[in-house]
């Protein structure tokens, strides 16, 4: 990581800045250069999400409603997509017309339908998007109580 100063570090930019129980204390040699009361990197576990998972919530509930989720539930839709790319002077929106054909945690793919032609598309990037249609959207389970408190009108 640089920020001006390429010995940045956040590892090593406040030296004995770690509290003793976060130390790690064991028979391994330290690599030269590196201070020996340092961690060589942190102690804690750090929860891994698998991608195209959903969150768990109390009472089993998952939630789903991530955007690729949603796009993935509208495979084979044709839809708008809307992009914009900041720091492009030549060309800083973008509009492609497509199928969409998958989605992942970080982009999206869609084809043209009349020519065939693929796009792989950066989440990063998407602004919004428009289908003709109805959007299928991931359903998740409402209690029977909340259920029973909504009121629908038609």
């Amino acid at each position: 990581m640089t920020c001006g100063d390429s010995s940045y570090n956040p590892m090593n930019y406040y030296p004995g800045y770690y509290p003793d129980s976060m130390v790690r204390v064991s028979g391994a040699q330290q690599p030269a250069g590196f201070p020996a009361n340092m961690p060589s990197g942190p102690s804690y576990s750090v929860p891994v999400v698998p991608i195209g998972t959903g969150q768990q919530f109390a009472a089993g509930r998952v939630e789903e409603s991530f955007i690729e989720n949603i796009l993935r539930f509208n495979k084979g839709k044709v839809g708008t997509f809307y992009f914009t790319y900041q720091g492009n002077n030549k060309w800083n929106a973008m509009v492609y017309h497509g199928r969409v054909e998958t989605a992942g945690r970080d982009h999206l793919i869609i084809s043209d339908p009349s020519t065939g032609k693929r796009f792989l598309l950066m989440m990063a990037n998407l602004d919004w998007v428009e289908f003709d249609e109805q959007i299928n959207y991931p359903q998740s389970a409402i209690s029977p109580d909340v259920q029973a408190s909504l009121t629908t009108t038609e």
